[in-house]
């Protein structure tokens, strides 16, 4: 989005107004490439009937079925895989329908002009791109090539950059943050960077998601523990506590050795939020092995869990694996292993904040619910944006009449507690940064405000959210 608004285009979130529409897609399970080949079919009729003279197809997708795209969607103009964004020109002036010779090698750096889709209070980094792990599910090594590191100078660049602009959260993405440096001969890379990031006087908090669980080090709890602006958080994904489930992932270790590591975790960290995935239904998982996965979820008294049902992808190693799970066992332990997590999540609510029913704890102000308009929302140190419970707010005014705003930095007090969210009110407003006020500060290299007579309109999309 950047790339294009630099040479001069009108990003609109309106496809039946844009003269090119771009849908970026997703390819990692079967869910997300259906819808996002339901997009592209949808894009298609924009430009059969439409204003649309051009239709481009990125990201995940184009790298399985480059040529598939082009010769059964004849609407598609031209095709982006992920290894080539910065050649998105060439496709809105032409097209890219050559294979690439070589896998994907992209990586963007803080000189890459960004266009901010997050709210300007809360911005995400990639620090680093593909994945050398040989997970038997995963295809992302395929789609996005093999692990690379961002330089850590451009990595701080970028996130002051995005403070001065203001940003009060920043968070760490990847498909294995916890790799960060090794490929650039950094020991404890990602502890290195987090120890720099938090030395930003701008931000509020400092959070990274996606740790795999061999590369936690005790460098790194350590590390989090003694910075006040680090998010007492922790996002490590399982994905399974069988130690036979976990061979045949290909991801070793197993339940006991996980507990240990959380245990560590929690001892280091005083008060820290964990977060873990599983995936349910992968080949020869038995009813032994599910139960005890599930007794793992009890003991281990998570803070936040998500589980997905294996999805039987094609070209994955395991799709060749034999003893397949049908898929109404595999939705029966997903909603089995949801109920359980429940009324676990519900009980460490209860328990972590009755003490701030009586104290206020620090939370970033989000603005309006999307789901409930007459509500504000608001997060706290141990929520991360989109996947996590949130804190909504009853009460957003002071008895001086100062009312919280996004991107506030307020104290709250706890009101009541559900199985995921939070209810309280703000009792204080935390005085806001001077570039608050200044709506013109530029991010990074973000893509400068072209002539008027350069304007063409232009509608980027995800397939998640159609286009946006």
């Amino acid at each position: 989005m950047g790339i294009v608004a630099r040479d001069g285009y009108e990003l609109t979130p309106r496809a039946e107004e844009a003269e090119v529409l771009v849908v970026n897609t997703c390819s990692f399970i079967e869910a997300a490439q259906k819808e996002s080949i339901d997009a592209i079919l949808e894009m298609a009729e924009h430009k059969k009937f439409g204003a649309a003279k051009k239709l481009i197809v990125a990201g995940c997708l184009v790298e399985r079925y480059r040529e598939q795209i082009l010769e059964q969607v004849p609407e598609v103009d031209a095709v982006v895989g992920t290894g080539e964004v910065e050649r998105i020109l060439e496709a809105v002036h032409g097209d890219l329908r050559v294979l690439p010779a070589q896998p994907p090698t992209f990586l963007y750096h803080h000189f890459t002009p960004r266009v901010m889709t997050t709210p300007k209070h809360a911005a995400y980094i990639k620090i680093a791109e593909g994945c050398d792990h040989p997970c038997t599910f995963c295809i992302i090594p395929e789609l996005r090539g093999k692990f690379r590191s961002r330089r850590f100078e451009s990595v701080v660049r970028e996130a002051e950059n995005l403070a001065r602009a203001g940003a009060r959260e920043i968070t760490l993405i990847g498909q294995d943050t916890t790799s960060y440096g090794e490929d650039l001969g950094l020991r404890d890379g990602l502890a290195q960077l987090l120890s720099k990031l938090a030395q930003i006087e701008e931000l509020l908090w400092v959070r990274f998601l996606y740790a795999y669980p061999n590369r936690v080090t005790q460098k790194l709890l350590d590390t989090i523990a003694a910075h006040p602006r680090l998010a007492k958080y922790i996002d490590m994904p399982l994905q399974h506590a069988s130690r036979k489930v976990l061979a045949r992932m290909k991801r070793g270790s197993n339940g006991d050795a996980f507990l240990r590591l959380l245990e560590g975790m929690r001892k280091t960290i005083p008060g820290v939020s964990l977060r873990t995935s599983f995936i349910v239904g992968f080949p020869g998982e038995t009813e032994k092995d599910f139960q005890e996965l599930g007794d793992f979820v009890v003991e281990a008294k998570l803070d936040w869990m998500g589980v997905f049902e294996y999805s039987d992808v094609d070209n994955a190693e395991s799709h060749a694996l034999d003893d397949k799970v049908d898929a109404g066992t595999i939705s029966d332990r997903r909603n089995r292993l949801m109920a359980v997590q429940k009324k676990i999540s519900r009980e460490n609510l209860r328990l972590k904040y009755r003490a701030a029913k009586r104290e206020t704890l620090l939370a970033l102000v989000e603005g309006l619910s999307k789901e409930n308009p007459l509500v504000w929302e608001a997060r706290l140190e141990g929520m991360a944006p989109e996947i996590d419970g949130k804190l909504y707010l009853t009460d957003i005014e002071l008895p001086s009449g100062e009312v919280a705003e996004a991107g506030d930095v307020a104290r709250v007090q706890i009101t009541k507690s559900d199985a995921y969210d939070l209810i309280g009110r703000v009792v204080e407003i935390r005085p806001r940064p001077a570039n608050r006020a200044n709506e013109n500060v530029s991010v990074a290299s973000a893509a400068p405000v072209p002539p008027a007579e350069k304007l063409h309109r232009i509608a980027t999309g995800a397939p998640l959210r159609v286009l946006g």
